[in-house]
């Protein structure tokens, strides 16, 4: 089905929810470099080898790793192609000095073990799910983050998995905003999106999508209870 740029507004029927800085958080950096450290089967530990404060400072870089990427792909072409995917990632470790080839690998191949779902999350979705809500993942993804979804005990309570790599869109655009109404079944004016980035998931409110913007946040709950009571009873 094609929904209507601008439809009446009625109840909220599904909940389009991004995934990174959403629904799951990327974890502890300082874990994540412990668990590429050890993948690249490098002896002692990361603040041996660089000293706290290289730690501190390598460990502050790549929690915000993909903060920068919008200066090396303003296109979001990473998002479109596992191949591209690991091409900018490639380009942003070269800025560090403290990462060689090895370790950036390790990096690379680690990375989506530390990403766990906000405490929020899984009760968040249970309840729309017990109510009959509709949910959709929609995220702007080059790689299959599936295994995070499984892993967290997330992947039955969506009804639809919308990634952009396989979309061939990325948001704002709005053809993978469609392709999740569509997947569910459900018009624009009846559905809700949640994100967390003012320039890519905003895009749906030009589709006539109610939108919910949560920044990204630190701590273990990321405030989705909010969703609750907009979608309501």
């Amino acid at each position: 089905m094609t929904s209507a740029p601008f439809g009446a507004a009625g109840p909220i029927e599904a909940v389009l929810f991004d995934f990174h800085s959403t629904l799951v958080d990327q974890g502890d950096p300082y874990e994540w470099l412990d668990l590429a450290w050890a993948h690249a089967g490098r002896a002692g530990s990361p603040g041996e080898a660089l000293g706290e404060h290289g730690r501190q400072e390598l460990a502050g870089w790549v929690n915000r790793i993909w903060e920068h990427v919008r200066e090396v792909d303003p296109d979001s072409e990473r998002d479109l192609s596992p191949v591209r995917h690991r091409e900018v990632y490639d380009t942003l470790m070269e800025r560090v000095p403290q990462v060689d080839d090895d370790l950036a690998e390790a990096l690379y191949a680690v990375m989506l073990e530390t990403w766990i779902p906000y405490d929020d999350a899984i009760p968040t979705l249970t309840e729309l799910k017990r109510r009959g809500v509709r949910v959709a993942l929609v995220s702007n993804v080059g790689i299959d983050v599936r295994a995070v979804l499984e892993r967290g005990g997330m992947r039955h309570l969506l009804d639809a998995v919308i990634l952009s790599y396989e979309a061939g869109s990325v948001k704002p655009s709005a053809p993978i905003f469609q392709r999740a109404l569509d997947a569910l079944g459900v018009p624009a004016a009846r559905a809700l999106m949640v994100g967390d980035n003012p320039r890519d998931d905003a895009g749906a409110a030009l589709l006539g999508i109610r939108t919910l913007l949560l920044p990204r946040t630190t701590g273990s709950r990321h405030g989705l209870d909010i969703v609750l009571r907009l979608v309501g009873p």
